[in-house]
């Protein structure tokens, strides 16, 4: 069995773009951060808003730096039912289809059109956890969460199997399988918590997939060509991919880092 991965909960927060944040707290206000999170730059701020729909309100909604191109609304499921929204299960970014919301600050407010959504849950690491595990980036897995049984409960933990977690890879991220708070209480879990990863099913091991030749750059023709192949680009320290062929690439599975 290989080793528990931390559990980080995520509760409601908010991204900002530089723009929407000077329109929320002024132009002469900064992004104060206050603790740093998991993962590498992340950081909670000081600053705090107000998300807001004709049918609710929740308030001391944190801001999370550094800024982003676009905002994005990270809620629970429970809280979507209070704003009497519907927001998509999305990865962080994938804003498309998704609701808007009104998003007010100390010094104004600021209405997007889309950007609302439900964390798919996930699991950072780096190339080289994701060889210990034997997962590539963007498949999906299980999770498997015990919490610890709190002194003097007397009834056994909640344990919770989690499905459609996704794997992100990246030379940046640090070890950690992120859910949010309706996912948190419906086991118990808390952050510092451990699960198990593990796969079901049939699908192909990496000795089984058919990969791309190896180069050292990798283009938009070499992913497209891949995704048409049914192939696996293998990415090693070193290999250069184009920003075209990463976003492509990324998108579609394509690619296993060793």
């Amino acid at each position: 069995m290989k080793k528990p991965i931390p559990v980080g909960v995520s509760p409601r927060h908010v991204h900002l773009s530089k723009e929407d944040f000077h329109r929320l707290f002024g132009p002469d206000d900064t992004l104060t951060r206050t603790r740093d999170l998991t993962q590498k730059g992340q950081f909670a701020s000081e600053q705090f808003v107000t998300l807001a729909t004709p049918v609710g309100r929740i308030e001391r909604v944190r801001v999370l730096g550094p800024f982003r191109n676009a905002t994005q609304v990270e809620i629970s499921h429970s809280e979507a039912v209070r704003l009497g929204l519907n927001p998509p299960v999305r990865d962080s970014g994938d804003h498309e289809g998704s609701p808007g919301i009104m998003i007010t600050g100390p010094a104004g407010r600021t209405e997007i059109s889309q950007g609302v959504i439900l964390a798919q849950r996930h699991v950072h690491m780096t190339p080289k956890d994701a060889r210990e595990y034997d997962v590539i980036d963007k498949e999906t897995v299980f999770m498997a969460l015990t919490p610890p049984t709190p002194k003097g409960m007397k009834s056994a933990p909640r344990t919770l199997i989690f499905g459609d977690v996704l794997i992100r890879v990246h030379d940046a991220y640090r070890l950690d399988f992120h859910i949010d708070t309706d996912e948190a209480n419906a086991s118990g879990a808390r952050t510092g918590d451990q699960a198990i990863l593990f796969k079901l099913g049939t699908g192909p091991m990496h000795s089984e997939r058919q990969y791309y030749p190896q180069k050292r750059l990798i283009s938009e023709h070499d992913v497209r060509k891949a995704i048409k192949e049914g192939l696996t680009i293998l990415i090693e320290a070193g290999t250069i991919i184009t920003p075209s062929a990463q976003d492509i690439g990324r998108k579609a599975g394509v690619f296993e880092y060793r």
